[in-house]
């Protein structure tokens, strides 16, 4: 089943987690929104600033920014009301996880790009 998946972090560089992720998950077929204030689009795709400027809902947000970024995103991603968010490598700090779990927020640690069964240095 096809998912609107936010890339938050996404970027231009194709050699960044954020821009193979965006296209992992395009190749299986979801609907993929880029995440990020700085970029207008990637890959084509235009961008948003934030996932609280995304028209309807996300099923899921994929997370590739710094920990002390994500704690701060936490908050519009509890407002969304997004059900799944995947906080990949490098993304994740005891912070995070301590403010995602007093949010009840459902995290889940892991490469989101091998959870679809993508070798993320495939892209």
């Amino acid at each position: 089943m096809s998912k609107t998946v936010a890339v938050v972090g996404a970027s231009r560089d194709r050699r960044k987690f954020g821009n193979k992720a965006l296209r992992a998950f395009q190749e299986e077929g979801h609907r993929v929104i880029p995440i990020n204030p700085h970029e207008e689009a990637v890959e084509d795709i235009p961008a948003y600033p934030s996932v609280l400027d995304v028209p309807g809902p996300i099923d899921m947000a994929t997370v590739y920014v710094q920990p002390e970024v994500g704690v701060r995103l936490l908050r519009e991603f509890e407002q969304k009301g997004i059900p799944e968010i995947w906080i990949n490598p490098g993304a994740d700090s005891p912070e995070l996880l301590a403010e995602a779990k007093r949010l009840n927020l459902t995290i889940i640690t892991a490469c989101s790009i091998v959870a679809i069964g993508r070798n993320p240095y495939a892209f």
